[in-house]
């Protein structure tokens, strides 16, 4: 049964990632490597069982790994096997493309470009990885409680890993999130013929906040952790509703917003059918044409 983390990197990257596997090993994760013991006789068989053996690939994006046969085979065998990828961004000014870019498209990467400018730039970096893993598959890894350690002035304890129930959105700029308040709005009916609900800006991240996320086609819907009701967006009335049924209405795409420096996760999120950017205003939702800064949003 499948049971770790796998890496894999192109050989000019191999001192980041081997820091990244302490890290996360550190932390409580399975995870493997090729050169902490997982390549024992020939290289091809054993590259093929920890594909076979991963709930999780990683593969760390540069245009090295993207022109090296090995990364290539073994990235694509790791797609005919459904096994769960988070891409990992280390390269500046560039974007996948060919097989790459076809494997990955529509995934959101973590960012770890410039991490190694400061170490507290790494530990966010680091933060960001393992939050992905584990919304992907915190339900399918065994999750060590991390190490504690005799000191004579004690950290406090890191906290255990563990998956949420959802994706939280923060706003970047007013620091509210999406919240579905679970109360009936204007008496707007849904193509579906359901009645929307109000989703809300809140100031603290509670239940209500999570949302889980589900692929479509080409689209993600997301479905309130606590309601289960869908997220939807209506450009005419500039409102962000909830629905029990799904329409086109309730298509989002999410990509990672490249222009951010901060290191956290930050994402913007654009309804699919209206093409609108989902963004906040003077303490309100708002529906941009074009990004600009009200549009970013921190996975939580």
């Amino acid at each position: 049964m499948p049971s770790h983390i796998m890496l894999s990197y192109q050989w000019d990257d191999q001192a980041l990632v081997k820091k990244i596997y302490d890290r996360l090993r550190e932390d409580g994760l399975p995870v493997w490597m090729d050169i902490e013991g997982g390549v024992t006789g020939n290289i091809n068989d054993s590259m093929a069982a920890g594909v076979e053996e991963a709930v999780v690939i990683c593969p760390f994006m540069t245009p090295a790994y993207q022109a090296s046969r090995s990364c290539k085979k073994e990235l694509n065998y790791a797609d005919s096997r459904e096994v769960i990828m988070v891409p990992v961004m280390l390269a500046n000014n560039w974007e996948a493309s060919e097989w790459l870019g076809l494997i990955t498209a529509g995934l959101l990467w973590v960012d770890f470009r410039n991490a190694e400018k400061e170490e507290e730039n790494f530990e966010m970096c680091l933060r960001s990885l393992e939050e992905e893993i584990m919304f992907n598959a915190g339900h399918l890894l065994a999750v060590e409680e991390p190490p504690s350690e005799e000191v004579d002035q004690p950290e406090p304890p890191k906290p255990h890993l563990k998956k949420k129930p959802g994706r939280g959105f923060c706003h970047a700029l007013s620091r509210l999130y999406i919240s579905d308040s679970g109360e009936q709005g204007e008496e707007i009916i849904h193509p579906t013929g359901d009645t929307r609900n109000t989703v809300e800006l809140s100031e603290t991240l509670g239940d209500h906040c999570y949302w889980v996320e589900i692929k479509g086609n080409g689209c993600k819907y997301y479905r309130n952790a606590v309601t289960n009701r869908y997220l939807g967006f209506d450009p005419r009335s500039k409102q962000v509703y909830s629905v029990p049924s799904l329409c086109e209405s309730e298509e989002w795409l999410m990509l990672v917003d490249q222009t951010d420096q901060s290191h956290q996760r930050a994402v913007v999120i654009k309804n699919k059918h209206s093409g609108r950017f989902l963004a906040v205003q003077h303490g309100r939702f708002i529906g941009l044409t074009s990004y600009n800064q009200d549009c970013k949003w921190f996975l939580e």
